[in-house]
C-alpha cells in the first residue's frame, strides 16, 4: 500500500489518469478542486495557491496503510514530501501540452494567451525543480491506460 503524489506542470494528464485510476476502483484525489488549495497573499497583492495543509494532512492520516492516489502541483507540495511513498513527475512535450490546454473540457485555465505564457514560464522554472524531486517520470504521450498500469506498479511495488 502507498501513497502516490502525481504531479507535473498544466496539461500533462494528471486529472486525465486520476480519472483512470479512480475508475479502476483506486483512491484518487484531484486537489485542483473540492477546496483542497488555498488562496494565500503574497507581498506584491497577488494569491499563491497552496494546498490547505490541516486538509491534506487529515487525507493522508485517513489513508494510512491503503493506496492513495494524490494529483497536484502546488509550491508546498515539499513540505509532505516525508509522507509520499513515491512522487511521479508527468510530462509531455511542450507542444502536446499546448495542445491539450487548447482543446481540454473539464478546466479553463491556461485558454488565455496570460495563462499560456505563464505555464510555459512555470515549465522551464518550475518542472525541473520537480523532476529533482521525483522518484518516477512518465511521459504522457503514452495512451492513458498504459500511464496508469505505470502508476499502479509504483504504488504497488
Amino acid at each position: 500500500m502507498a501513497v502516490v503524489l502525481i504531479t507535473g506542470m498544466s496539461g500533462t494528464g494528471k486529472s486525465t489518469v486520476l480519472a483512470e485510476l479512480a475508475r479502476r476502483g483506486h483512491a484518487a484525489v484531484d486537489t485542483d478542486v473540492g477546496g483542497w488549495i488555498v488562496a494565500v497573499p503574497r507581498a506584491d497583492g497577488s494569491t499563491e495557491p497552496l494546498w490547505d495543509e490541516a486538509r491534506i494532512s487529515t487525507l493522508l492520516d485517513e489513508h494510512a496503510g491503503r493506496t492513495l492516489f494524490l494529483a497536484g502541483c502546488v509550491a508546498n507540495q515539499g513540505r509532505f514530501s516525508h509522507r509520499f511513498d513515491a512522487v511521479v513527475l508527468l510530462s509531455a512535450p511542450e507542444d502536446v501540452m499546448l495542445e491539450r490546454l487548447a482543446t481540454r473540457r473539464t478546466n479553463d485555465f491556461g485558454k488565455s494567451e496570460d495563462e499560456r505564457r505563464a505555464i510555459l514560464r512555470d515549465l522551464r522554472a518550475v518542472e525541473p525543480l520537480l523532476r529533482a524531486g521525483a522518484t518516477a517520470e512518465i511521459d504522457t504521450r503514452a495512451p492513458v491506460a498504459e500511464v496508469a498500469d505505470r502508476l499502479e506498479a509504483i504504488a504497488s511495488g
